[in-house]
């Protein structure tokens, strides 16, 4: 590397290290403010405490070291030009390219250390904060219960959304309960106000509902719902609140974001797996009834894509053996259903007595298309934010230097003004993508990257016009630009009028 390029990079040490460690401290302590009353008056050691904060570092660093990019480039390169350094070396004959090569250098060596950091570091610490929160939530439950929101009770079979909770009495108001431990009978129940308890044997929740109803949805028979009025409601939830112990990390199942790229891969492929079994099994039951040629047993297949890649760079015979071992069970089964029922008759109208027979098990199949199909959303759309996550670092290389030597008078406006701006778009392209990836209105890669191509294109274009500023540190910056659009205007407006 020449003097040149270490001499820029040295430039980007300072500013990086400074802006990283700024941006984390005041994104963490926002979030360590939303739950330190909540530790600090529930009696736990401080080793508990101070673990929760140091578990909380590295999904804040995930988010900051990005705009920490931006940053430093910004600050370095506007720096550079106001100190008439930018003007000596193009004197000099230096390409601005020979200055934008380095740092686009460090830039990717920054996206690969975040592409490691985001599939094994930030997958281990979100469990393990994750298993603490659980392990706190156990000592009392409404550490996780927040006002107005839907919380989760005991994922995937209770959830619990009330408008007022009082953590003194533990007592609720305008409870609404969502029961789905039983798939076949989903409950909701309503109640004005209700109390929460704990059991004699201190591991289950006692729940006590005054004044409410409750409604049951058959998912065998969808044109039915049972609607039950009561005073008092009991309902326990077992094995959900203990004393204080802390958790083993197997034991406990891990989200989307507790999964590193290939976990989630084999999940996407089991997802992707359920989907085709679905249809499958919808089309069987049809010709069961109506008769038609045997559907085609679906087999197994890994997902192409981003992360396929990536695992296989990594280890493709351990994916491979593992994804197969884990599907291998439901295709079996599907291929002897399609054998057993090879002589059905055939029809070409479903009667109302099959029609009822057939009806719940195309409602069972819809469901289950439905629900793999969100799971292969979900973890698509987290595998494509990690890369994307990491790929934004040499993005605002790109973008950073050239809108730095534009503007070389803007200084610490500038560097606030226009990370604020990026960062504006950035993230919220990333969140609305993610929102709508999840629905499934957008490819997760579309919903992930929109943001990344939008500013990788705008970097591409300004990179290439790098050099051929008009702007120094005496004149032709942005606020004489937005004075030449002023003039403009006021002439057109009032032709002839002469301006000091």
């Amino acid at each position: 590397m020449k003097i040149i390029g270490k001499y820029v990079l040295k430039e980007h040490v300072g500013p990086f290290l400074f802006a990283s460690s700024a941006l984390t401290s005041l994104m963490l302590l926002q979030y360590i403010a939303k739950r330190f009353g909540d530790l600090v008056g529930k009696g736990l050691p401080a080793g508990v405490i101070a673990e929760f904060v140091g578990l909380s570092v590295p999904f804040t660093v995930a988010m900051t070291l990005p705009m920490a990019v931006l940053v430093s480039v910004l600050y370095a390169f506007s720096r550079l030009a106001s100190e008439n350094e930018i003007t000596a070396m193009k004197a000099s004959g230096v390409s601005m390219w020979s200055l934008l090569l380095p740092v686009l250098g460090g830039g990717l060596a920054l996206s690969a250390v975040m592409v490691a950091f985001n599939d094994q570091v930030l997958p281990l610490s979100n469990h393990r904060l994750a298993v603490l929160q659980l392990d706190i939530f156990r000592t009392k439950p409404t550490f996780a219960l927040r006002e107005q929101v839907i919380n989760a009770v005991k994922e995937g079979q209770l959830y619990l959304r009330a408008a007022h909770i009082d953590e003194r009495t533990s007592r609720m108001k305008e409870v609404v309960i969502y029961d789905l431990a039983d798939p076949a009978h989903r409950r909701t129940i309503y109640a004005d106000s209700g109390m929460l308890a704990l059991a004699p044997n201190r591991r289950d929740l006692d729940m006590t509902l005054y004044h409410g109803m409750m409604h049951e949805l058959p998912n065998n028979k969808p044109g039915q719902m049972s609607r039950m009025f009561y005073r008092r409601n009991r309902l326990r939830v077992k094995n959900v609140l203990s004393s204080y112990q802390e958790s083993q990390n197997k034991n406990v199942s891990k989200g989307d974001r507790e999964m590193s790229v290939c976990e989630m891969q084999r999940m996407l492929a089991r997802a992707d797996m359920n989907m085709r079994l679905a249809v499958f099994d919808s089309l069987q039951a049809m010709r069961e009834h109506m008769g038609g040629p045997v559907p085609d047993v679906p087999g197994y297949r890994m997902p192409k894509g981003l992360g396929a890649a990536y695992c296989a760079a990594l280890d493709v015979f351990k994916v491979k053996e593992a994804s197969a071992a884990t599907l291998s069970t439901p295709v079996a089964q599907g291929a002897r259903t399609a054998q057993d029922s090879a002589a059905a008759p055939a029809q070409t109208k479903l009667d109302p007595l099959e029609r009822r027979r057939v009806e719940p098990l195309l409602q069972d199949a819809r469901i289950r298309l439905e629900d793999a199909r969100r799971d292969r959303n979900r973890y698509d759309v987290e595998i494509q934010k990690k890369f994307s996550l990491a790929a934004s670092c040499l993005i605002f290389v790109l973008i950073g230097a050239p809108i730095a030597l534009r503007f070389p008078r803007g200084g610490v406006g500038l560097v606030i003004g226009v990370s604020f701006a990026i960062f504006g778009v950035y993230y919220v392209g990333l969140i609305g993508g993610e929102t709508l990836a999840d629905k499934g209105y957008l490819p997760p890669w579309v919903a992930m990257w929109s943001a990344n191509i939008v500013l990788a294109g705008a970097g591409i274009v300004l990179s290439f016009r790098m050099g051929r500023e008009s702007a120094t540190t005496r004149g032709g910056d942005l606020s004489e630009w937005f004075a030449h659009l002023r003039v403009a205007a006021v002439e057109r407006l009032f032709p002839g009028r002469r301006h000091a």
